[in-house]
């Protein structure tokens, strides 16, 4: 094992326990908050520190007793629905209008300053707004991940194609394409790593408004969850929600970073 590869698993290591010993001083400090080892057999089962046996989250993540009460794997599972719906959306629309800005001066100077705008408005100012346009929980959900996401499509596929250089057009209008064809020819070849990183971009920050958007709306869903835990008092099982939705968002993200990193023709080059 070289030193590159022990750094990698001691260097977190040491702050994973750095962690633990913060929680455990915040735990002696805060009254009733729970402890790690506490927090271990919610999750998986056992005696408490109270001497109380419980049954873990994740020792039965698939059970499901009625519509609304149902393990952990199916909030999970009803959350990724609404963010990939909401994602799909995002791409569908995005990379059209991300091309047509980068393409267009005219539409870039139309559409920028609304882009700049709506850009930073966070999901929680949309939320009642689409609810009572809805007044459906799962299209709520899936419209606030559709409006907050996109941009980093628009953006970055419109950073794409001012990337395409301009000998490349050139020889497009020399050959005479057609807007199809110097699309598809020559602006998608290149833009496509600009693409794949505003995906990923978006597919974080769907992750990210599905959690506070299921709060607020209800029904099922791992946001939703966490908030009729705290409603419950049980502060085990929000730390476990929070562990949870870290642990799927660093999964996602790792996934469209190999994806991008498939299609980035750069890196390939350096390769």
């Amino acid at each position: 094992m070289n030193s590159e590869m022990i750094k990698k698993t001691v260097l977190p290591l040491l702050v994973f326990l750095f962690i633990l010993q913060v929680w455990s001083g915040i735990a002696h400090v805060v009254a009733d908050f729970p402890t790690p080892s506490d927090t271990y057999v919610a999750a998986f089962g056992g005696i408490n520190e109270a001497g109380d046996e419980m049954v873990g989250v994740l020792s039965d993540p698939f059970y499901v007793n009625n519509q609304d009460d149902k393990g952990i794997f199916w909030q999970i599972v009803a959350s990724l629905e609404r963010v990939f719906a909401g994602f799909v959306l995002a791409i569908l629309v995005g990379i059209p209008i991300g091309l047509f800005v980068g393409m267009s001066k005219s539409a870039q100077y139309a559409l920028n300053p609304f882009i700049q705008i709506f850009k930073p408005v966070s999901p929680l100012a949309w939320l009642p707004l689409l609810l009572f346009i809805f007044q459906d929980i799962n299209m709520t959900a899936i419209s606030t991940i559709f409006i907050t996401s996109i941009w980093p499509i628009i953006i970055n596929t419109a950073l794409g194609v001012k990337s395409v250089s301009q000998d490349y057009m050139n020889v497009a209008k020399v050959l005479r394409f057609s807007p199809l064809e110097k699309i598809v020819q020559i602006i998608l070849p290149v833009s496509v790593p600009f693409i794949f990183t505003g995906m990923r971009l978006s597919l974080g920050i769907a992750w990210l408004v599905i959690v506070a958007a299921e709060m607020l709306t209800g029904g099922i869903g791992i946001g939703y969850w966490i908030w009729d835990e705290y409603n419950n008092l049980n502060y085990h099982n929000i730390i476990i929600g929070i562990i949870v939705v870290g642990l799927i968002g660093f999964i996602l993200d790792i996934v469209m970073g190999k994806i991008a990193d498939y299609f980035d023709y750069t890196k390939k080059g350096r390769a």
